[in-house]
């Protein structure tokens, strides 16, 4: 469509507005996590989904900062390919916790929805690259 035929050379503007808005939101979500010490070991509970039972309040911790410094990390297009594995890790296993919860398998699904949403998100990002306006052009 003629209308639309410019569009394509504005991709590296379109990666940016979504690095910035994605990482806006796992700043959002993991900064009060990071900065409650108390709650890190029941998050870091979910490594049990993968048979990791030691060290909850590390795993806790990890998650929090992954969520926090990655979204920062994100959003600048810093280690960018790096972050997006670590940050797919983090939400395979936010999708196993409610995939393993309780419920119907629609219920366990709909829980699950949103990370496994990360999932997709973080796995085509980490093929796609963080594109020329990020702090590692490319």
């Amino acid at each position: 469509m003629a209308l639309f035929s410019q569009v394509g050379k504005y991709s590296n503007f379109g990666l940016l507005i979504m690095r910035t808005g994605i990482g806006a939101i796992l700043i959002m979500y993991g900064l009060p996590k990071l900065t409650h010490p108390d709650k890190w070991a029941a998050l870091g509970e979910a490594m049990g989904n993968l048979h990791i039972h030691f060290w909850p309040s590390f795993w806790g911790f990890m998650s929090a900062f992954t969520m926090t410094v990655g979204g920062l990390f994100c959003i600048l297009g810093l280690w960018f390919r790096l972050v997006c594995l670590l940050l797919l890790f983090n939400f395979i296993v936010a999708s196993l916790v409610h995939l393993y919860g309780a419920g119907s398998l629609n219920e366990r699904l709909n829980d699950a929805a949103h990370a496994l949403e990360f999932c997709f998100l973080f796995f085509g990002f980490f093929f796609v690259g963080a594109g020329r306006l990020s702090v590692d052009r490319g």
